[in-house]
């Protein structure tokens, strides 16, 4: 099948599946006399497989991780539930940051009760003289370390 197939097949943006080649999660197809990419059934159940580790937030880094055990099927899979663990540490980190978020977020929110002007609104003013995040950051910036792919 051609790559506009396998993105309709996957729900895949072509992009998404070009990037993946390039990372390597996925095989580099087959090409035709016409110079089309050629993508096999094990093409869609590799990108299925990436897509569903995407959605539970892997990074690509673990995904790259769990497909060398996926393709190593001899092996012990004590180091995918290791891999699992950290992940599910990773998550519950998450978590407690967004809880803290969300309370900031509240408070807030608790600084302005009406329909004030913008002049006097108590958002607005907490916005301008609270500090920062002392993690250098006020957001989110996901929960795995530097490095780790979290794109796509």
């Amino acid at each position: 099948m051609k790559i506009g197939d396998l993105a309709k097949a996957t729900s895949t943006p072509v992009e998404t599946i070009r990037y993946y080649e390039r990372e390597g999660l996925l095989p580099v197809a087959a090409r035709t006399d016409a110079n089309y990419r050629h993508y096999s059934d094990a093409h869609t159940r590799r990108l299925q497989f990436v897509r569903h580790c995407r959605s539970l937030d892997m990074s690509l880094d673990e995904i790259r991780a769990l497909l060398a055990f996926q393709d190593a099927p001899g092996d012990n899979c004590a180091d995918v539930n290791a891999l699992l663990d950290a992940h599910i540490g990773h998550v519950a980190q998450r978590i407690r940051e967004l809880r803290a978020l969300e309370k900031q977020l509240k408070g807030l929110r608790a600084q302005c009760q009406g329909a004030l002007d913008a002049e006097h609104c108590g958002i607005l003013e907490g916005l301008s003289t609270q500090a920062p995040n002392p993690a250098g950051h006020g957001h989110l910036q996901g929960t795995h370390r530097k490095g780790q792919g979290r794109s796509a």
